[in-house]
């Protein structure tokens, strides 16, 4: 039963990437699978909840990359510098695709705006954590690791619509010196104490 629902995830989730959260349907979902429609239905019971799911299905994929980042036994600055350049958009990344869609999506459908907010915050807080035992070991000094989450991600989240939407206006080079930049000057540090 778990099995066939991570399948079903599975293809929602391809479906999606190729067809955009609007205009997937049940049909779609069953027909990658050769299933029929009345069992995506039993699993998920409207296209709603199976965008929502599948979304989230994707999301905690990659938020559990974040944590296994993060995880490391090496400084806070490291690690925060790892997970923003992982976090970082490369221009037509599927995640990336796929977060725009859902994004979009949220504002009609207050399923998908919940699951995908929820997300959203324990992104901020995984961050928020880190940076918060960075200023505990007098890595650097931080007064409000939620703030510097949010901003972050705020600017990665923009560049991300940028990178994806544009086809690429900057070098990944650019980018990733913007999120350096904005990381050292968040943490209070010079650039290249990021690098060392």
């Amino acid at each position: 039963m778990a099995e066939r629902r991570e399948e079903l995830l599975r293809a929602a989730v391809e479906q999606i990437e190729v067809r955009g959260v609007s205009a997937v349907r049940i049909a779609d979902v069953a027909s990658v699978l050769g299933v029929s429609n009345a069992l995506v239905l039993y699993h998920f019971s409207t296209k709603e909840k199976l965008v929502a799911a599948a979304f989230a299905y994707a999301a905690e994929s990659d938020l559990a990359h974040l944590r296994k980042l993060l995880a490391r036994r090496t400084s806070a600055v490291r690690r925060l510098r790892a997970a923003v350049r992982w976090y970082a958009p490369t221009g037509q990344a599927k995640g990336w695709r796929l977060w725009i869609e859902g994004w979009a999506a949220s504002l009609r459908d207050p399923a998908l705006r919940d699951v995908a907010g929820d997300l959203d915050q324990q992104w901020k807080a995984e961050l928020a954590e880190v940076i918060e035992e960075g200023a505990a070991a007098g890595e650097f000094h931080c007064d409000d690791p939620m703030s510097v989450a949010w901003r972050l991600t705020a600017l990665l989240d923009g560049l991300a619509v940028q990178m994806t939407s544009y086809a690429g206006p900057l070098s990944r080079a650019t980018m990733l010196q913007w999120t350096d930049e904005a990381l050292a000057h968040e943490l209070g540090l010079e650039r290249t104490a990021l690098t060392a």
